[in-house]
This record gives structure tokens, C-alpha cells and sequence, in this order.
């Protein structure tokens, strides 16, 4: 290996270092979800599992809801794998890999054991056949590139059976735990050939991971069934070999109460999305409640600065100052989820804590409103010079319990300042639909899963989501770009420290271009026969180890 080369060691130590150094990315409390001390796992048997909300498109590289990247998780496998308490990139499909200086250049190193479901080899050429559509996508399918996270792409080259080198036209620091990602799950030569509607469908999904599709019912089941022969997970999983489990029956129950009910009834033997106000109940009754926070970027109100009125600084100022942290916490919020301390969680490495510059400052939120010239009305909310009132749109989604009510409490804050924050808070389809009216909203409200700090500049900068919508004749356009940029530019940990710091503060304290809220976890509730229930690093709920007790 040339010594200007990085290798998979040297990558994956420097990710390590710079996880544990920045911010303390170990399993602790609530942060990583760990294993109980049950004895040997028991194989076979059927978990029956209830969520919130129903897969609909089960195309690994296009499903993007959770439940839907939930299924994904479990039925492919990928290139790379983080280590939900480490953080470390780790081998997976690919053995091992070079990168060199610039970042532009990965060479992988695959496995030569691994197969489909069909019995089809996994080989350079699936690897190929799998980038090439999410760097480019396939306009005659329909289908679009996964341009977040392959902008620069240039191409996949195969060297040998068993070696490819992908090739970008810039830095992409953030590509090894891209890789990772429940989209970059690896399938089939015959999945690839469908239309981007055919392979939303679970019998065209051909896929390596230690779970197949066995049924699927939209709106109601999906059931997983353990793929015999399974034996290449990462060496850090807690075994190796095929699943404990025999299969998965995933419910759609949409109700948190009757959720809670089917648990106690023993209808089911876990649910997800637990209401807040079960979380202890449950666990007293002897249920065990398995919380991760979710890494990326937090819930965020994304401030845009191409509509009156949160053009105006002032106005963004006036709404990152004008509510109470503390009553979040302590009104809306378990132990389980955490007030944001940065935009990005805690769980990122990069992450950096800006609680200092997140506080409620209501005195200082008037000031500033008045000093731009936003005077009271006579119902209280404020008025330009030229009468118009300070209103400001919100879109977010229904979709995580404690959403409606944070934005509720910070709608009521608000109003005491004078700022009038109208809320549809919708689910996913609903949202989904009125996020293409891009002129309607002041404010947008979501997280963004991804364990890596390019997260931010995936969301933020105008070369990518352009979350602010900062317009190419705004000053603070190229600043973005450069800003966010960095963090893809090196894997230095800490010239990368730097560049995340940098870049945090633009978002925040600069310019105010998102206000962070809460960092989101799932939270599963599981009987006591139900062990080792776990999380990948983007907090997607993974049954590999997972084991039931007999009954």
C-alpha cells in the first residue's frame, strides 16, 4: 500500500478516534441500545412486532420512510457497517479498502462467499451494477440517482471479481459511512433490470441479508422469514451464521394506545413508537423499554430565507431565543430523547455543544425584534411598518409522538413575543405532498438519519437539499457552500473537528439558518421473552441478533 494511500485500518481508527474524542460516541444510558444478560439465545420461533406506520415502497435504494428503511435494514446487506457503539466504519461485504489522498478514489477489497436470494453470485460486477444506478439513476425506469450522497460521482470501475475502485470528481470524506446506510443495501442484477414501481414490490426484491420478504400487506403486515445459510455479518454482531429468529411479523397498528394494549395483551411481543406516557407504566409492569437516540440531524426548524418573513435575521434570531428548553424536557419529553445541544446529535462525530447559544432569552428576542422594527398589535402579535403581521408557516411531520407537542409548546412561547407560528403538522403522504409547495412554508421541520457530520452539509448547503433555500444572489450562498463543504474535504480528525465546528456555528449562531429542537429516539417496548433487541447506527430497529424465549 502507498503510504499516501488510506486503508481501511487507518480510515476506520481515525472515525473511531475522532466518535470517541469529540463525542463520547460509547455505548452510555440511552445512547446506544445494548444487549441483555439473558444467557445463550435460543433459536427459532416468531417475533411479532407492531409499528406506528406502513411500508409502502420496500425498494432498498428508494424507501425512505422509517418503516420502510426498518424493512430494508433487515433484508440487505451493505459494502460498509457502523458500529452503533463505536461509530467505526467496519468491513463488511467489502473485506477491506484504500482511499486515496484527495478523497476522490475508494478501491474495495469484496467477499467471495456471499449470494443472493435467486442463488446469483455477489461480485464486482453487482457493486457496479448497484452504484452506477444510485450515482446516475435510470431515466427509461424511472428511477432517480440518490444525488445527496453520490453528487461527483464519476464511476465504478471492475478491476477483478472481487475488486472495484469508485471514483468522484471531489472530496467525499462522508462516502465509507454513506455506504452504510439502509439505501446503500446491496441487490440483485434481476432487481436492478425493474421499473422504479415493479421493484417497490417485495417479490422482486433480491437481496443477501439474513432476512427475505415473505409477505407483505400494505397497510397492515410485512413478514420477514430467516434466509437459510446466512454466515457473513460484521464481526462485531454479537454471532454469526443465519438469524435466531424463524421470521418477523411486522404489524401496522397506528393507535399508541392500542399499540400498548396488544402488548399487554400479548397480541404482540414488542412494539415501536411508544407514547411517551407508556414508556414508564411499561417498564414497571416488567416490559423492558430499549431506547437509542437517533444520530444526524436533530428535529429542526429549517428557517427559510426566500420568504417574508424569515428573510429577516432578526426574525430567526427572535425564534432560536423565544422558547423554553427546560419545559420541553421536563413537559414533553422522557428520559429517552434529549433537548438539542447542536443541529447535529450527539451521537454524530463532530458534534458540538452549543447549549450556551440555545437558550430562551425572551428579553433579548424582544429586543431585537423591536430594533428591526416589529411593533405589538393590538392582539399582541407583531407588525412591520407596513402592517404586516409576523407570521411564520410551519410544515412538519406526525410521525414521532413528541413532535405535535414540542411545536405546540414552542408555538405558545412564541406567541408571548409576538410571533404567530401557524402549525399543520401532517402525516408522512400529507407532508410528503405539501413539501412541494416550496413558496407556502417559512419554516420546515424534520431530522435527517446519517451518523456522519456530512450530514449538514447534505441538508444545508445549496449544492445539495438547500434546506434554507438560500438563493444563488444571497451573500450567504457561496459562504454555505464553503462552510459545509469542508467536512467532505478530510479525514484528518481534527481538521475534520474544525470543519464540523465551523460549520455548526454558521447554522446556529451566524447566520440562524435552522433552530435545532429535540434529538429524536426510537423506543421500543419488548416482554421480557424477547431479547436482544437492537438498533443499527441509524437507530433502524435490526432482528438479526435478536432471540424470543420459548413459551
Amino acid at each position: 500500500m502507498s503510504s499516501k494511500t488510506f486503508s481501511a485500518a487507518t480510515v476506520l481508527v481515525a472515525l473511531a478516534l475522532v466518535g470517541s474524542v469529540l463525542t463520547g460516541c460509547a455505548a452510555s444510558g440511552n445512547r446506544v441500545a445494548g444487549s441483555d444478560d439473558a444467557g445463550p439465545p435460543v433459536a427459532g420461533g416468531t417475533l411479532r412486532f407492531a409499528v406506528l406506520d406502513a411500508p409502502a415502497n420496500l425498494d432498498p435504494h428508494s424507501g425512505s420512510s422509517y418503516p420502510e428503511s426498518l424493512i430494508t435494514s433487515n433484508i440487505t446487506d451493505k459494502l460498509t457497517y457502523q458500529n452503533p457503539e463505536t461509530g467505526a466504519i467496519e468491513p463488511w461485504l467489502a473485506k477491506s479498502w484504500d482511499i486515496n489522498p484527495e478523497l476522490t478514489e475508494f478501491t474495495f477489497r469484496l467477499r467471495d462467499d456471499v449470494t443472493f436470494t435467486d442463488g446469483s453470485k455477489f461480485t464486482a460486477d453487482s457493486v457496479k451494477e448497484n452504484f452506477d444506478l444510485l450515482g446516475f439513476g435510470d431515466k427509461a425506469l424511472g428511477i432517480v440517482p440518490v444525488t445527496a450522497y453520490w453528487v461527483g460521482y464519476t464511476s465504478t470501475t471492475v478491476l477483478d471479481p472481487t475488486t472495484v475502485k469508485v471514483v468522484f470528481n471531489r472530496p467525499n470524506a462522508g462516502f465509507l459511512q454513506a455506504l452504510s446506510l439502509y439505501f446503500s443495501g446491496i441487490v440483485g442484477h434481476s432487481t436492478l433490470q425493474l421499473t422504479k414501481e415493479q421493484r417497490a414490490l417485495a417479490q422482486n426484491l433480491v437481496t443477501t441479508g439474513p432476512f427475505v420478504v415473505a409477505e407483505h400487506v400494505y397497510q397492515q403486515k410485512t413478514v420477514l422469514r430467516k434466509r437459510p445459510g446466512y454466515n457473513w455479518a460484521p464481526a462485531s454482531r454479537k454471532h454469526n451464521g443465519e438469524a435466531y429468529l424463524d421470521a418477523v411479523e411486522i404489524s401496522v397498528i397506528p393507535e399508541a394506545a392500542v399499540r400498548t394494549g396488544a402488548l399487554r395483551a400479548g397480541q404482540v411481543d414488542a412494539i415501536l413508537d411508544v407514547n411517551n406516557t407508556d414508556e414508564a407504566p411499561l417498564k414497571a409492569e416488567g416490559y423492558r423499554i430499549v431506547a437509542q437516540l437517533i444520530p444526524g440531524r436533530d428535529i429542526s426548524f429549517d428557517l427559510k430565507t426566500d420568504r417574508f418573513p424569515t428573510d429577516d435575521r432578526a426574525v430567526r434570531e427572535a425564534v432560536k431565543l423565544g422558547w423554553n428548553r427546560d419545559a420541553l424536557a421536563k413537559t414533553v419529553l422522557t428520559s429517552s430523547y434529549k433537548v438539542s445541544s447542536s443541529v447535529i446529535s450527539s451521537r454524530v462525530p463532530g458534534h458540538v455543544d452549543f447549549s450556551a447559544e440555545l437558550k430562551q432569552d425572551r428579553a433579548k428576542a424582544e429586543q431585537i425584534l423591536e430594533s428591526a422594527g416589529w411593533k405589538k398589535g393590538s392582539d399582541g402579535i407583531r407588525v412591520d411598518a407596513q402592517g404586516r403581521r409576523l407570521e411564520l408557516a410551519l410544515l412538519g411531520i406526525n410521525n414521532l409522538v413528541n413532535n405535535k407537542p414540542a411545536y405546540e409548546l414552542i408555538q405558545q412561547d412564541l406567541r408571548k413575543i409576538g410571533i404567530d407560528l401557524k402549525l399543520d403538522v401532517l402525516p408522512i403522504p400529507d407532508y410528503t405532498a405539501a413539501a412541494t409547495q416550496q413558496k407556502r412554508w417559512n419554516i420546515q421541520v424534520a431530522n435527517q438519519s446519517r451518523a456522519d457530520v456530512a450530514v449538514l452539509e447534505q441538508v444545508y448547503s445549496p449544492q445539495y437539499t438547500n434546506s434554507s433555500k438560500l438563493a444563488p444572489e444571497n451573500p450567504l450562498y457561496q459562504q454555505a457552500i464553503d462552510k459545509l463543504s469542508a467536512v467532505s474535504k478530510t479525514l484528518d480528525p481534527g481538521k475534520r473537528a474544525e470543519a464540523a465546528e465551523a460549520a455548526q456555528r454558521f447554522l446556529l449562531v451566524d447566520q440562524v439558518l435552522t433552530v435545532p429542537v429535540y434529538n429524536p429516539a426510537q423506543v421500543t417496548a419488548a416482554s421480557p421473552r424477547v431479547h436482544n433487541v437492537g438498533y443499527e447506527a441509524q437507530s433502524r430497529n435490526v432482528f438479526y441478533d435478536t432471540w424470543i424465549e420459548p413459551r
